[in-house]
């Protein structure tokens, strides 16, 4: 009868020893999910700072390849700049010898302009008497300039040579003018048509056209041609001006000098 009891009492304690490990077991599982779960945001938060400085590390490698090419490029402008540094240098040599050389040639061109303008004044006194003031007024400026610190040697010496070159294309050209010319020697000068051919004649013609004249190399004055000579000399002067067409005209030209 006193048995059942004890049974009783053994069931009860069993099932309270049961729910009490049911409930240590459960407060085991619970911290090991939160366990799990710290870790699981730990490693979280650990895979986003290793992304972060992924990114980052990616960053600087791009970062240094790009440096890499500009020190490569500056490489390459500065062996260009050494290059071209160089070529200056040398260029530098040679003009300050040039600027030595050209003192050099200065001094011998002077000398040589002064004797081209002589012989210009001199040519232009010995040559037939067209537009003679204004020839020798052209050479005389020249003169002065040589003297004067305005113009460089060069300059003068174009100067020169384009003087020279218009006093040669006189020699190739067909020209009219009106000039002031004594052709009586007598003093008085009379507004005449004046018509050069080159350097072989130079011929003048009243302005009623009724005298005509041409300038007489061997005695170094004017003289007066006859009346055969007016036609041709008025028909020069009208080509001269593009009045008329060119034609061939009969004129009192001197016959050449045989050379010596």
């Amino acid at each position: 009868m006193n048995k059942q009891p004890l049974k009783a009492l053994v069931i009860v304690g069993a099932l309270v020893g049961g729910l009490a490990a049911a409930a240590v077991q459960a407060t085991e599982v619970d911290d090991i999910l939160k366990t799990g779960a710290a870790k699981v945001q730990s490693a979280k938060s650990s895979q986003t700072k290793i992304d972060r400085i992924a990114d980052q590390t990616d960053g600087l490698l791009q970062e240094f390849k790009q440096v890499n090419k500009q020190i490569e490029s500056l490489r390459v402008y500065n062996s260009q700049l050494d290059r071209q540094i160089a070529n200056q240098e040398q260029m530098m040599a040679e003009l300050k010898e040039s600027i030595a050389n050209a003192t050099v040639i200065e001094r011998g061109v002077t000398p040589l302009m002064v004797n081209m303008l002589a012989g210009l004044e001199e040519f232009v006194g010995l040559d037939i008497p067209f537009k003679r003031d204004m020839r020798l007024e052209a050479v005389s400026d020249l003169t002065t300039n040589l003297d004067s610190a305005r113009f460089s040697a060069a300059e003068k010496f174009r100067q020169i040579l384009e003087l020279y070159d218009i006093e040669s294309e006189y020699s190739l050209s067909l020209e009219s003018y009106r000039d002031m010319v004594d052709i009586n020697a007598d003093g008085n000068e009379v507004e005449v048509e004046m018509l050069r051919i080159g350097r072989v004649a130079l011929m003048y013609q009243t302005k009623d056209k009724s005298q005509t004249g041409a300038w007489n190399k061997n005695t170094g004055s004017w003289e007066t041609l006859g009346s055969e000579y007016r036609r041709p000399v008025d028909q020069g002067i009208r080509i001269a001006k593009k009045l008329s067409p060119q034609d061939v005209m009969e004129m009192p030209i001197t016959a050449p000098e045989a050379a010596q």
